[in-house]
């Protein structure tokens, strides 16, 4: 076989970086990268500096190990919310809305916020209107404390050590060893609720969207005013959020299909 050409060879070696940093739950030094992939510490270093100079790569604050950059989240999450597969699930979302009447998204983990990757608006005239690619706080919401919630324990405790954890009601956990127990229990139970801890009146449950293997990469929520879809109704509804969100998760790793 020919030898592939050398920019295509530095292209497989920044792929083959960014798939080991982000397969990794904590940032990534040179020497771990140099060993694991079997190549030369000064060529690592020169491809991460490029990574790092593209916003791909950020160096972890006080240490010479690595993570994901700002870019590469951001590309992560254009990539899926502007997939042909999208369509697919915008489509269970409306299904699901239909069918409970009132509000609810997908939403991802983004740093210490949530994005919105997708959401479905009821014809309610009393509701929040955010559109998709709006980021929230995830410490207050269902989704944000349920993503959190499934987190392995060293992302989990470095969301807890950074995130600002604003108060935004009287209702809202911002005492860490508090949030951490929540999310525990939200951990063990699989489903996250937000009972008006960031806007007074209002309330979400958040469950889990999982890949095909099982690992949660989002949140499926329904949210309302309190009087209108109280908590207790919309854990009445779990299982047609469990069963949108199983569906949702397929919708968004099939690949095109052909007619």
């Amino acid at each position: 076989m020919a030898n592939k050409p050398e920019t295509n060879s530095a292209i497989q070696k920044a792929l083959s970086i960014l798939e080991m940093v982000t397969q990794e739950i904590r940032p990534l030094g040179i020497v771990d990268i140099s060993r694991d992939l079997g190549l030369p510490r000064q060529t690592v270093h020169r491809v991460i500096r490029q990574l790092e100079d593209l916003g791909l790569l950020r160096k972890d604050p006080g240490t010479d190990r690595y993570t994901t950059g700002a870019r590469l989240r951001a590309l992560a999450l254009n990539t899926i919310s502007s997939s042909h597969s999208t369509r697919a699930s915008h489509a269970i979302l409306q299904g699901l809305v239909d069918t409970v009447k009132e509000t609810c998204n997908v939403g991802m983990l983004d740093g210490h916020e949530i994005i919105y990757i997708d959401r479905v608006e009821c014809d309610w005239p009393l509701r929040v209107q955010l559109k998709a690619g709006s980021h929230v706080p995830a410490h207050c919401t269902a989704i944000g404390k349920l993503l959190m919630a499934y987190q392995p324990k060293d992302a989990r405790d470095r969301i807890l050590r950074t995130a600002p954890l604003r108060k935004f009601t009287k209702y809202t956990i911002t005492d860490p060893d508090q949030l951490e127990a929540s999310l525990d229990q939200i951990a063990a139970q699989g489903y996250s609720i937000n009972n008006q801890e960031d806007a007074i009146g209002l309330v979400a449950l958040a469950v889990p969207v999982r890949d095909p293997q099982g690992e949660v990469i989002a949140g499926l929520a329904v949210h309302a005013p309190e009087p209108r879809f109280p908590i207790a109704k919309a854990i009445e509804h779990i299982e047609t959020f469990r069963e949108a969100a199983g569906r949702i998760g397929l919708s968004l790793f099939e690949g095109d299909k052909k007619s």
